[in-house]
Order: C-alpha cells, then sequence, then structure tokens
C-alpha cells in the first residue's frame, strides 16, 4: 500500500503566513481526517496538494520517492483525486459530461461524442456510489444540491484509460447531504480504504470524524496543533485542539420563556410545494423544520418568505397579511439565510460592505436616488462587529473570506434591521465548530430578544439542541409538531420516519 509524506509544508499570502512547516502522512488503506476552524489552513494544504497553489517550501514523498507539484496534472499523475467542498457543477452540461468532465469523451470514429458509451460510464460510476435515482442524460441544474454533490463525488470515481488513484480527497462532502445520501457516501469511502487508497477527509462533523476515521490531524493557525489515533483520542481533546478552548456545551440553553404574541400563523394552509400547514410560530421560539430529503422543508420556508403563495387557507404575519414577495418579507421584519451561500446569498467579487446592505438599500439613500455610502458603511461596521467577522475590512471581497466569515456576512445582513422572524435553512452548514459556537449564540440571544425564528438542518442534534418545537414534513405535507425537549436524535429520526 501507498505511503505519502508531507514535511516542512508552508506558504504566506501578502507576508501572512497560512500554512507553517506542517507535517501530514497519508497511508494507503486508513481513512484520515484533516480538521481546524474555517481559517486554520485546510482549505491552503488542499489546494497545494492539488497543485492549484504552489507552495513556499514543501518536501513531498510517495512511497520513499519524491514527487514534483508544481500543478494540477502533477497532482492528477500522481493519483490524487478531490471533492471539493463547493459545488463546481456546470449546470448547463448534463450530469453524464458534468462526471466525466476534463477526460476524452468516448467518440464515434474519433469524431462525434458516443453519447450512449458517456452515459454508460457515468452510469458505472453513479451505480458504485449506490445511485441509481440520477438520470446521466438529465441537465444537472435539474437536480437539488445534494444530487448535485453525489455527481461531483462519481466524477472522482471515472478515471482515464490507464490511470489510477492512490488518494481521495473529501473536503465536507456531506455538508449538502441527507443522511440516506451520506451512509452510501460512507459506504464507497469505507469501500475506497479496502481498495487500499488513502483517504483524506475534511470535515467538521466530529461525529462523522469518530465513526468514519483512522487517525486525525487537526491545524490550528496554519500549524500543526493534534495528530492521533481516533482509538486514543476524544471529542474534546479534538475541540481544544481546534480551537484553543473546552466547548463543554454547544447549544446555549435558553433561559428567557418564550413570548405569547404570535410572530408567524399559518392555518389550513397549501401552496404548489406544501399542504396542510397549520401552526404558530411565537415571539422568541426557535421552530425546526425537519423531515427526509426534499419533504418539504425548504416548501415551508419559501412560504414564509413570500415565495409561494397560499392556494388555500390564511397566512398572518406579525398580526398582519403575510408577505407575498422577498421584499416584501424583508421590508415586514422578516430576514432570511439561504442554504447556499455561495450560490443563493453573496455576490462573491463584491466587498464585505456591499454584500451586508444589500436588502437595505430602500432605507440607505439621499434624495431618493443617491447611494448613502457613508450610512452604509456605518450599517456594515456594526453588524459585522455584532456577529464577530473576521475580515481585513469591510472593503475585502467576500471570496475571500472562510467559509463560516462568509456566512457571518449573511447574518450581518440579517441584522441590518433587526428582524421580527429570522429564516434560517441549514444555517452552520460547511463551518468550523468554533464559528458554529458563534452563530449558535447569535440565534439564541436574538430568540432570547423576542425574535421568532424558523430553521432548517439535516443535522439532527443541531435541530434539537436549538430548537423548541419541530414541525415534521413528508410528501410535501406537514405532519405533526413535536416538543424537542427531551428527545434524542434517534428518537426524532424515528418520529420523521413514522410521520
Amino acid at each position: 500500500m501507498h505511503e505519502l509524506s508531507i514535511r516542512n509544508l508552508s506558504k504566506s499570502f501578502a507576508g501572512s503566513p497560512a500554512l507553517a512547516d506542517v507535517s501530514l502522512d497519508l497511508r494507503g488503506g486508513e481513512i484520515h481526517a484533516l480538521m481546524g476552524e474555517n481559517g486554520a489552513g485546510k482549505s491552503t494544504l488542499i489546494r497545494i496538494l492539488a497543485g492549484v497553489e504552489t507552495a513556499d517550501a514543501l518536501e513531498l514523498e510517495k512511497d520513499g520517492r519524491r514527487l514534483p507539484l508544481a500543478n494540477a496534472k502533477n497532482a492528477y499523475d500522481a493519483g490524487f483525486r478531490f471533492i471539493h467542498q463547493e459545488l463546481n457543477i456546470v449546470p448547463q452540461l448534463s450530469a453524464a459530461e458534468n462526471i466525466l468532465l476534463g477526460l476524452p469523451y468516448p467518440s464515434r470514429f474519433g469524431i462525434a461524442v458516443n453519447w450512449k458509451e458517456l452515459n454508460t460510464r457515468a452510469r458505472n460510476a453513479l451505480s458504485r456510489l449506490g445511485i441509481d435515482h440520477i438520470e446521466p442524460a438529465r441537465q444537472a441544474a435539474r437536480f437539488n444540491t445534494g444530487d448535485q454533490m453525489l455527481i461531483k463525488i462519481a466524477s472522482c470515481l471515472v478515471d482515464a484509460e490507464g490511470m489510477t488513484a492512490d488518494l481521495y480527497v473529501f473536503d465536507e462532502p456531506t455538508a449538502a447531504l441527507t443522511g440516506e445520501e451520506s451512509e452510501k457516501l460512507f459506504r464507497v469511502i469505507a469501500g475506497l480504504k479496502e481498495s487500499g487508497a488513502a483517504v483524506l477527509y475534511v470535515s467538521h462533523r466530529i461525529n462523522e470524524v469518530m465513526r468514519l476515521c483512522d487517525r486525525v490531524t487537526v491545524l490550528r493557525d496554519g500549524r500543526n496543533a493534534l495528530t492521533a489515533p481516533i482509538s486514543r483520542t476524544g471529542k474534546e481533546e479534538i475541540i481544544i485542539a481546534m480551537t484553543g478552548r473546552s466547548v463543554e456545551d454547544m447549544y446555549p440553553p435558553r433561559s428567557r420563556a418564550i413570548g405569547a404574541a404570535v410572530a408567524y400563523a399559518a392555518s389550513g394552509v397549501s401552496t404548489k410545494e406544501v399542504s396542510g400547514l397549520e401552526f404558530e410560530l411565537r415571539a422568541g421560539e426557535i421552530l425546526g423544520v425537519a423531515g427526509l430529503a426534499n419533504a418539504g422543508q425548504s416548501g415551508v420556508l419559501r412560504t414564509v418568505m413570500g415565495l409561494s403563495e397560499p392556494r388555500q387557507g390564511r397566512l398572518e404575519c406579525l398580526s398582519g397579511a403575510a408577505p407575498k414577495s422577498p421584499s416584501e418579507a424583508w421590508k415586514s421584519g422578516i430576514a432570511y439565510i439561504p442554504r447556499e451561500r455561495r450560490g443563493e446569498g453573496l455576490m462573491l467579487q463584491m466587498p464585505v460592505r456591499d454584500n451586508a446592505v444589500l436588502p437595505h438599500l430602500d432605507t440607505l439613500r439621499r434624495l431618493a436616488f443617491l447611494a448613502d455610502r457613508r450610512g452604509e458603511q456605518a450599517m456594515a461596521h456594526k453588524t459585522s462587529e455584532y456577529v464577530r467577522l473576521k475580515a481585513a475590512g469591510l472593503s475585502q471581497p467576500a471570496y475571500q473570506l472562510s467559509g463560516g466569515n462568509q456566512q457571518k456576512v449573511l447574518f450581518a445582513r440579517a441584522l441590518g434591521k433587526t428582524p421580527s422572524i429570522l429564516v434560517l435553512d441549514e444555517p452552520t452548514r460547511g463551518v468550523d465548530i468554533g464559528a458554529k459556537y458563534d452563530i449558535y449564540a447569535l440565534v439564541r440571544e436574538l430568540s432570547e430578544a423576542g425574535c421568532a425564528v424558523v430553521m432548517t438542518s439535516t443535522d439532527l442534534s443541531e435541530t434539537l439542541g436549538m430548537c423548541d418545537r419541530v414541525l415534521l414534513m413528508r410528501d410535501g405535507a406537514q405532519q405533526a409538531i413535536v416538543d424537542a425537549a427531551g428527545l434524542t436524535p434517534a428518537d426524532l429520526l424515528r418520529r420523521i420516519y413514522a410521520s
């Protein structure tokens, strides 16, 4: 079995060290976890291994022989394959075209693409994941986020003729997947391990790491903080290595009773996406929305945001008419954090300031048509400090921020006007444990101040840790509402399947 040795890896940007003398050993037949807070250096390390960034210093050996690593071709020729955190799907192409993207497409007589063979090769790659519901010829844009991630993972399992992979790097692969989809992925990763490949598994989800991995390496501030066998370490030790502090309780407890006032109410509501909505969301309450994949969770949030008009039933918001569009929702005090921060939330090339004030521009004007740059700066400064944003400044482009800080920009946007209702779709997806705690504390503080919160999360521990009640959805219809107190994730999962 192969062994990859990384020694003395260092990289600086504009004189600021991102990695400093980092060492890492990756062994065939082993799953090695790489953990650390956002900004710890994980992404830089992965980009260097992929040949996208050039290290300032690096000693790289495979089975005792030095390896060149100057570009992406060197990485591919060395047998390195990557599943990155962000979806790099070409939406206009089919699933099969995305799966074989970067490889020569099979052709007829060297002229026309052999579409039948292309789809067959893609279907074979998907079958290795145990997936049979993705039609290779279907346009990628028509699949949901979880299926798009599975398409990217399948692309990692297709190689050019004569090429073999020795190292698979998975960067937050389950962030967009349901529990069932994640289980399929775990079986594939276990199969790669059994085949003798080395697997580098990057994740913020400690439970996944403890279950799946053999060893763990933690980076903090660009340096090695911990390397240990999983069998000889625990969650608390890993958290301390990542953050430098002990996190005794991830979920801040409620210290103030939920208010009596109703912030939002649905009575017998059906839309084109969901049916049978019957609930009251009270001031200060945190209501979770849970179910199996595509059970209607997003449809509930879209209804609250005014994106789905009722076909029957009645909606009330803050004792008035419910908004009929997102712009009306924002104006009426409903703020929204989308699931896909890069694809749905942020203008990546624009600075932090412009992203933070985007839905509030109508109130930040002079003479009805001139932008109030001073007001925008003041609002962005106040809210970014409140959410503890780590950035070089308000002029820094959003794409340069870590995932956790990009998420905090969206929270800063939501707090431009103190919201009465906060709508959260997977609010901690793809952020590190330190940023998660900051987000949990922020959401709890808003709820204690009387802000009503409705949220979805594929992490059942997060749902139970943060929510007061959970609305259960199945096949687009509301099935029940249960109190979160006293429930375990296993209890909630049983109720989801039973609903």
